[in-house]
């Protein structure tokens, strides 16, 4: 589809993906959510894309793949021309499957898995760093904090799996070692004894969020045997504020992985308190790459065109400042999408001092 044509588009639509109810993970849709609209409001503010506002047009995937891959296909006949957004890995890659076969160009905000479609594609590209990279910076964190023997709790997913594999391979490259607590045959309360069987000194919390994660770390923080055992969140649960309202004082000094730089420049700086007013509190990375994501289909709208392949010959040549960094994307070996290579990369965890803080443990 093009707007060339004599009569001129009333508004350029993009159909903007994310989980907005449950199984969803709620609070990291609405972020994503406000991040975009907050960008497509500025666009429009400034003038929108040659005198078009921009228009979002919004649907929920419920972390559901099959809900995901109807509403591409109900975006693209209303004639939206690119697809934003989206949270969870196997979501995601389902829309970008959906959006390879119908030439709808797709910008993947937050999900990592590394293999987001299974053969190459020129119709995808990503603003989140990928699993392996971020979660190899994870390992390395660990290793260097000590912990050469370490556990994951497991629920059955492709993302999951794929995270224990990176974890796995960089632990055996310096001569330590993985466990795996199977989830689907596991109790929250039966990871005490399996910790304690295994000598592991750090768990991992690879499962669903609230549940069964926030029981894992009720049993866990329970047992005075435990009392020395890290607790990690490498898929970042602990960054939303439904993590501490859930766990209290429980929820500090939990590793995750966030996609933030030490210091946010001016853009940044300004988008964090437009996003802080919108939100009603601190945002998370996650609100930031929903603005970066809009950032960069407004640049490759301006620069090529409103048309669907135009739009996606973009994804080679757009550089766009974004709110955490220059933004351009390239081919990375292993990832058959355009990669933004790399957005910035830390280990944090809430300061138990003062749970509302972070701390930042390891950059990468």
């Amino acid at each position: 589809m093009t707007h060339s044509s004599k009569q001129p588009a009333s508004s350029l639509k993009i159909g903007a993906l994310a989980p907005l109810t449950r199984p969803g993970w709620v609070e990291a849709g609405q972020h994503l959510l406000v991040g975009m609209q907050l960008a497509v409001r500025n666009v429009n503010d400034a003038g929108g894309v040659d005198g078009i506002p921009l228009e979002l047009i919004v649907r929920d995937t419920a972390a559901d793949p099959q809900k995901a891959a109807a509403a591409v296909d109900e975006l693209a006949d209303l004639g939206v021309i690119a697809l934003a957004g989206e949270y969870h890995s196997v979501v995601a890659s389902a829309v970008a499957v959906r959006a390879d076969a119908l030439g709808l160009p797709f910008l993947c905000s937050s999900a990592v898995l590394d293999a987001l479609t299974e053969r190459p594609t020129e119709w995808v590209a990503r603003i989140a760093p990928a699993q392996s990279r971020g979660w190899r910076i994870y390992a390395d964190f660990l290793l260097g904090a000590g912990h050469s023997r370490i556990a994951a709790a497991i629920a059955p997913s492709v993302y999951w799996a794929s995270g224990v594999r990176i974890l796995r391979e960089r632990f055996a490259a310096r001569g330590g070692s993985v466990v795996e607590f199977d989830m689907g045959v596991l109790a929250p309360a039966d990871v005490r004894g399996e910790l304690v069987a295994q000598r592991a000194t750090a768990l991992l919390l690879l499962v669903g969020y609230p549940e069964p994660a926030v029981s894992i770390v009720k049993a866990v923080r329970s047992d005075p045997r435990l009392a020395d055992t890290l607790i990690g969140a490498p898929a970042g649960q602990p960054e939303l504020a439904e993590w501490a309202a859930l766990l209290g004082d429980e929820a500090a000094a939990i590793p995750f992985l966030r996609y933030l730089p030490e210091r946010l420049g001016p853009l940044g700086a300004r988008v964090d308190a437009a996003l802080r007013e919108g939100l009603g509190g601190a945002p998370s990375f996650v609100a930031f790459e929903g603005y970066d994501t809009i950032a960069v289909l407004a640049e490759a709208l301006r620069s090529h065109g409103t048309d669907r392949a135009r739009i996606a010959q973009a994804w080679a040549q757009v550089s766009v400042e974004g709110t955490r960094g220059q933004i351009r994307f390239s081919r990375v070996p292993g990832i058959g999408v355009w990669q933004w290579a790399w957005a910035p990369i830390q280990v944090v965890d809430r300061d138990p001092a003062k749970p509302g803080r972070f701390r930042i443990l390891h950059a990468g």
